[in-house]
């Protein structure tokens, strides 16, 4: 076999005994870490923490690969406002999520005649979820459905967040309570007028007749 250090150095090819013997007196383990190979490749190396490692470095890897899932909302072209709202909300719900959205106008009859309808829609639809996501694929006739695929747009996102954090805070400085207005100073009461003092006549003496 051709054996390999835990170094990663090149020892050479040895027999299974002497590889072994070696890794015994590094208190290490041999692995085979290429079967196929002509002679197979052994390493002297710790292979509990080797398998630790490897845990690792698969975990990171998951935590970095995102799942994308593609969600689907359908309209038809002549939606009412509450529905649209409605299902806009779900489209910009599954933006937020890091999901793509399938949009799909669904065309019946008639309908098919008047294409700039559904396209209408579209438009609208992007425009309301502008803070969420972007248009990754156009709009475009699929059969008797016109269909568009938006995607998350992180930059938007975080400058959407910023923003409302901003009027929150705007908000609160313009809630707080106004200081009161300073008191009045007392003023002093004002005394009543004197009241009139009656004035007596003095007593004439009518001369007798």
């Amino acid at each position: 076999m051709r054996l390999v250090g835990p170094d990663g150095a090149q020892i050479g090819i040895k027999p299974l005994p002497e590889a072994l013997s070696m890794a015994r007196e590094l208190e290490l383990d041999l692995v085979e870490v290429a079967d196929k190979a002509t002679p197979p490749v052994c390493r002297i190396m710790d292979y509990g923490k080797y398998k630790y490692e490897a845990a690792q470095r698969a975990k990171e890897s998951r935590k970095k690969s995102t799942n994308v899932v593609v969600k689907e909302m359908k309209y038809r072209p002549k939606i009412g406002a509450g529905d649209f709202g409605t299902k806009t909300k779900k489209v910009e719900h599954f933006l937020s999520e890091g999901h793509k959205v399938k949009v799909t106008i669904m065309f019946r009859g008639r309908e098919m005649q008047h294409p700039e309808l559904g396209r209408k829609i579209l438009d609208q639809v992007a425009e309301a979820v502008a803070d969420q996501g972007r248009v990754e694929v156009y709009p475009r006739l699929d059969g008797r459905n016109m269909t568009m695929v938006l995607g998350p747009d992180k930059k938007a996102q975080a400058a959407a967040e910023k923003r409302r954090q901003a009027e929150a805070e705007e908000a609160a400085g313009s809630a707080a309570p106004a200081t009161a207005p300073a008191a009045a100073p007392a003023q002093a009461p004002v005394a009543p007028p004197p009241a009139a003092q009656a004035t007596t006549a003095p007593a004439v003496d009518t001369p007798e007749a």
